[in-house]
C-alpha cells in the first residue's frame, strides 16, 4: 500500500477497509508517513467523510497504536467520562471526585485545548508539580488505590491519537463527526474502561453547533461503544455561552475548587450533579439518575468530592497548597474591563468568540508546540438573561500584555448582545441517548 494511493481514493469519496485505515494509522505513528500527508488525508476525510465501518475501524487502530489497559482485577465498573469540548469546560474537575468519591473507578484519559476550547490536561497542569504524563502502570496504581486518575496520552497508549489530535488542531480539521468520534471512542477503548458517560456539548462554543448534529454524534458514539460492548450514555449539553464565569486554565481551576467547596456557579454545579446522576444509575449504584443527583449533592455538601481532588493531585504530584488557597495562583500582569454600550438585557454571549479571544490571550495554541499561559483568560460578569446597565462591566479580560488584549479585545466586541427583552437563560442539559432508562 501507498498513502498516497489511499488520499486519492479517499479524495475522490471512496471508501477505506479496515487493512488500510490500519496501515495509515500504523505508519503514520511510527514516522513512516509524514505530517503533510497525513493532513492531506485528514482534510480529505473531512470533506468526504467516513461511513460507520470505517469510523470502527479508525477508532479500532487508534485505541490499538499502543498498551490497552485491563482493569478486570478490580472486580469493580471503571468509568470514564468525556467532553466533546465546550468554552469554559471544567466538568471533569468536578465530576470526576464525585464520581471517584462514591467508591466507583474512574479512569480518566484527557486531551489538551483544541481549536477554541480548553483541555482538562492544560488545566490541571495549570497547579505546579501535576504530572499528567503518567505510565501505564503508574495509572493504574492510582486509579486502584485512589479511585481516579486523570492523565494524557502517552507513547504507551494512544500514541497515534495524540499525534492526529494535535495535527487536526492546527490543520482546520477539528469539526468533523467521525474524527471527533473516533478520537474520543479511541482513547475511551485504551483506557479499559467499562462505561462511559459522554458530555456532547452543543451551540456556538462547540463543535457541534447545531443540536441536530450534536445528537447525531451521540448516537455515533453509542454506537461505537455497543459494538465494542461497552456501556455508553451520551448527554447533550447547552455550549451556546461558556459554562461558569471563567475561560482560562488556571482560572477554570480556581472556578471547580469553588463548585467543590460549594459557593461555584450554579449552572456548573447543577450539570455536574446531574452527569454524575446518569453516571450512578448507569453502574447501578442507584435505581434511577434523580437518586444519583442526591447522592452527588451529598458528596459536595459534605466535602468529600473536595476531598478527593486534593488526593488526586496529590497523587499525581501537584502542590495541594494551591487548592487550599487558590490565591497562590499566579496573576495576569493586566486585567481589562469590557463594558456594556447600552442598557439593557444580556440575550446572547458567543462562546466562541470568547474561547477565541482566550486563545489570543494565551489560554490555547495557534500552533502544535505553542506555550499556553496559565493566568491568562476571561471572567464573565454577567450571563445570558442577566439586565445590564450602560457602562457596567460584562467580563474581564485577563491579560499579559498589550498587542494580546488588542487582538482579545476585538473578539470581545461582538461576543456579547444586549436586547430590549429579557431572554431565558439557556437549558443545561437537551437530551439523552439512549433515553434513560435504556
Amino acid at each position: 500500500m501507498q498513502a498516497l494511493d489511499l488520499i486519492i481514493k479517499k479524495r475522490d469519496g471512496q471508501s477505506l477497509s479496515p487493512e488500510e485505515i490500519q496501515f495509515l494509522i500504523h505508519d503514520y505513528n511510527t514516522g513512516a508517513i509524514p505530517d503533510y500527508q497525513m493532513a492531506s488525508l485528514l482534510m480529505a476525510i473531512y470533506f468526504q467523510g467516513l461511513n460507520a465501518k470505517e469510523t470502527n475501524a479508525l477508532t479500532t487502530a487508534l485505541a490499538n497504536s499502543g498498551e490497552v489497559l485491563d482493569f478486570s482485577s478490580l472486580d469493580k465498573t471503571v468509568v470514564d467520562k468525556h467532553s466533546s469540548g465546550g468554552v469554559g469546560d471544567k466538568v471533569t474537575l468536578v465530576l470526576t471526585p464525585i464520581i471517584a468519591a462514591a467508591g466507583i473507578p474512574v479512569a480518566k484519559i484527557s486531551g489538551r485545548g483544541l481549536g477554541f476550547t480548553g483541555g482538562t490536561i492544560d488545566k490541571l497542569e495549570s497547579i505546579p508539580g501535576f504530572n499528567a504524563r503518567l505510565s501505564p502502570q503508574r495509572f493504574k496504581e492510582i486509579v486502584q488505590d485512589n479511585n481516579l486518575a486523570i492523565m494524557m496520552q502517552t507513547e504507551g497508549l494512544t500514541p497515534a491519537e495524540g499525534k492526529l489530535y494535535a495535527l487536526r488542531d492546527v490543520t482546520g480539521t477539528v469539526e468533523n463527526i467521525s474524527l471527533i468520534a473516533a478520537s474520543i471512542m479511541s482513547k475511551k477503548l485504551a483506557a479499559g474502561t467499562q462505561a462511559i458517560l459522554l458530555d456532547i456539548k452543543t451551540g456556538r462554543g462547540a463543535f457541534m453547533e447545531s443540536l441536530d448534529d450534536a445528537f447525531n454524534l451521540a448516537e455515533i458514539l453509542v454506537r461505537i461503544g455497543k459494538d465494542m460492548d461497552r456501556r455508553v450514555v451520551a448527554v447533550v449539553s447547552d455550549m451556546s455561552q461558556p459554562l461558569g464565569f471563567a475561560v482560562g486554565n488556571a482560572l477554570e481551576v480556581i472556578e471547580a475548587v469553588k463548585v467543590l467547596q460549594g459557593h461555584g456557579p450554579w449552572d456548573v454545579e447543577r450539570l455536574c450533579v446531574q452527569l454524575a446522576g446518569y453516571m450512578f444509575a448507569m453502574v447501578g449504584k442507584v435505581r434511577n439518575p434523580e437518586e444519583g443527583q442526591e447522592q452527588a449533592e451529598k458528596l459536595l455538601k459534605n466535602g468529600s468530592a473536595y476531598q478527593k481532588l486534593k488526593d488526586t493531585v496529590k497523587a499525581q504530584g501537584g502542590e495541594v497548597a494551591y487548592l487550599e488557597n487558590t490565591d497562590l495562583f499566579p496573576k495576569a500582569r493586566i486585567i481589562h474591563k469590557v463594558k456594556a454600550k447600552t442598557a439593557g438585557y444580556l440575550c446572547e454571549i458567543d462562546a466562541k468568540r470568547v474561547g477565541r479571544a482566550a486563545v489570543w490571550l494565551g489560554v490555547g495554541r495557534m500552533y502544535k508546540d505553542q506555550q499556553i499561559r496559565p493566568e491568562v483568560g476571561v471572567i464573565l460578569n454577567r450571563k445570558i438573561g442577566d439586565s445590564v446597565v450602560k457602562g457596567e462591566t460584562l467580563a474581564f479580560v485577563h491579560a499579559n500584555d498589550e498587542a494580546s488584549l488588542k487582538n482579545a479585545g476585538k473578539e470581545l466586541a461582538n461576543a456579547f448582545n444586549i436586547c430590549g427583552e429579557k431572554v431565558e437563560s439557556p437549558h443545561l442539559i437537551y437530551g439523552v441517548v439512549p433515553p434513560f432508562p435504556s
